[in-house]
């Protein structure tokens, strides 16, 4: 009887070892939570930015608009018949 008693204390200690220390412990449980609302964060901001991206192609896409106020913007462009006119701060 003595060594069954013996064997469950050292089972016992093997378990709460494993539990505190090991593989799958309550530490490494609480890091990868919070890894995984990291990741969930930066999904969710990747998201944001591809819905950003697909409603700026639909834009392109579909609207003469969009594309002359970006060829004026970004490019300088004009139209024909439209004088450029520089303004030069001092």
């Amino acid at each position: 009887m003595k060594w069954l008693i013996v064997s469950l204390v050292i089972l016992l200690c093997i378990l709460q070892y494993n539990m505190w220390f090991g593989e799958g412990s309550r530490a490494e449980v609480k890091h990868l939570r919070a890894a995984v609302v990291a990741q969930q964060n930066q999904n969710r901001e990747l998201r944001e930015r591809n819905d950003a991206l697909v409603a700026e192609v639909d834009d392109l896409m579909q609207g003469v608009d969009a594309i002359e106020e970006r060829a004026r913007a970004e490019l300088g462009m004009i139209k024909r018949n439209e004088t450029f006119f520089q303004i030069v701060n001092d």
